[in-house]
């Protein structure tokens, strides 16, 4: 029951951003960024211009990079800050389940509508992941079920819906750690390997598998620390294949279209040359090709974001900052022995019990908030801060969960005892002559939002704003997080 009512609500979700994606990018003029826009060098078949009017908002910003991927693989040296996962499942239904619109559609046509279709499903598959990790991890289900139905309407929105892989790692991140909480070790080391392919920060989730053998027998450990090998593979591949591609070049520039070349000589854009001079960054004892990028393009390091000038940014990514500092803060007032033996013993009134305390405080939850408190730091102190929303909101089940949690605790239309007006009472289904609970609690609160405490109003203010302005902002090429 659970499970349909989440598969519900991400699917409507899912068709309204694609809607309003295509309306307001179709209304608002996109505005003329400096960003990564390479000329098409196919010519446009018959259906290209429609499907780009109905999901051109889809390739913005940082989607243009794994659509190029997708299309005619790395070519520029910036490109390798974008890991392959995504670029080749795209290119794959392209060429698979959408081979036959090749005759209407040209690749780019076919790659844009396999970004609409195939993170629609990543994402649906994701809920249903975040849902089952919830109810292993928080004992809890209405807890669980507010969690993944927020996750639905996640500020993050914009970027799982448009030619980002963020709907591609949190399932595979949400399903490979709910996999480990059930003891399918194996499985759960093969997703969370995979979503390494995916995005960098996949490689923090070797902490979980790090972690677990702690808790379990000694004879347990040897099957975890082989399982974390993955996850250090597939980052040495990738940053092999890039060190190979600069550093011992095979490809000589007359292999490369004009138009291409012409825009790498425009805006700085090293292409690999096997008669030119190796890149600087090839001499290093550590000669690590994403370093160089994340250092050059995007001048990523730490505390180079503080500045008076991205106060702005500091300001957008406040709101998921603090929910990441609550949920720590709160966790640890409420568990402060557990905490500071990490996690690693239950306290002795708790010792003897088969499950943990139901809830968002339980034991089980304390590895999570762990894992959430390094990407807050970290994303703060070292990253584009305004990535935050959807660094966390891909990576970590945290910030829907305390979510959940306030709004289950402080909104009295959320419990089952009446409040005091009875006129604003949550409408419920009456079946066998016994009521029960609404299906989605948040369609149930929005209609009375002004009634409802300043909590509620101010996370659901807050996820319901950031889900609507990533529409507005991003799709037309306006900055957004």
């Amino acid at each position: 029951m659970d499970v349909t009512a989440v598969l519900q609500f991400a699917t409507i979700t899912r068709g309204l951003s694609l809607f309003l994606q295509a309306v307001l990018n179709a209304v608002i003029p996109d505005h003329d960024a400096d960003a990564f826009r390479p000329p098409r060098t196919r010519e446009s078949l018959y259906l290209d211009s429609t499907v780009e009017w109905l999901f051109g908002g889809l390739s913005r910003w940082d989607a243009e990079h794994f659509l190029f991927i997708a299309e005619g693989g790395y070519l520029y040296e910036h490109n390798f800050a974008f890991f392959p996962l995504f670029p080749v499942i795209i290119r794959g239904l392209a060429e698979t389940l959408l081979w036959p619109l090749s005759s209407w559609l040209s690749v780019r046509g076919r790659l844009l509508l396999a970004v609409a279709l195939g993170n629609s499903a990543l994402f649906l598959l994701s809920a249903v992941a975040l849902q089952a990790l919830s109810r292993v991890v928080l004992q809890d289900r209405r807890l669980a079920l507010l969690s993944s139905l927020l996750y639905c309407i996640t500020p993050a929105n914009v970027f799982m819906t448009a030619g980002y892989s963020e709907s591609l790692f949190a399932a595979l991140t949400f399903g490979g750690l709910f996999l480990l909480e059930k003891g399918f070790t194996l499985r759960a080391c093969l997703a969370l390997s995979i979503a390494t392919a995916a995005r960098s920060n996949g490689l923090v989730n070797i902490g979980f598998l790090l972690y677990l053998p702690s808790l379990h027998a000694i004879s347990q450990i040897r099957v975890y620390r082989a399982t974390t090998k993955g996850h250090r593979k597939v980052f040495c591949y990738i940053w092999y294949y890039g060190y190979r591609t600069f550093c011992t070049p095979s490809i000589s520039l007359d292999r490369v279209p004009a138009a291409l070349l012409s825009l790498a000589e425009t805006k700085g854009y090293r292409v690999p040359d096997e008669n030119g001079p190796p890149p600087l960054w090839c001499m290093r004892p550590l000669p690590l090709l994403y370093s160089h990028i994340q250092d050059v393009y995007w001048d990523v390091g730490f505390l180079r974001y503080f500045e008076l000038k991205q106060i702005p940014n500091f300001i957008l990514a406040l709101p998921m900052a603090t929910l990441g500092i609550m949920a720590a803060y709160a966790y640890f007032q409420a568990n402060r022995e557990l905490c500071l033996r990490l996690g690693l013993w239950e306290t002795s009134e708790n010792q003897g019990l088969d499950k943990p305390t139901p809830g968002m405080f339980n034991s089980k939850v304390f590895v999570y908030v762990v894992h959430s408190t390094a990407l807050l730091v970290f994303g703060t102190l070292c990253m584009h801060v305004q990535v935050l929303t959807r660094f966390m909101a891909s990576s970590s089940p945290v910030p829907y969960w305390i979510s959940a949690h306030l709004l289950l605790l402080n909104e009295p239309l959320l419990h089952r005892r009446k409040t005091s007006n009875p006129s604003i009472q949550l409408q419920t289904h009456s079946r066998n002559g016994f009521k029960h609970p609404p299906q989605n609690p948040i369609t149930a609160l929005l209609p009375h939002f002004t009634a409802c405490s300043p909590i509620t109003q101010s996370i659901l203010g807050y996820f319901l704003s950031y889900w609507v302005l990533g529409l507005v902002l991003h799709c037309n090429f306006f900055p957004w997080t």
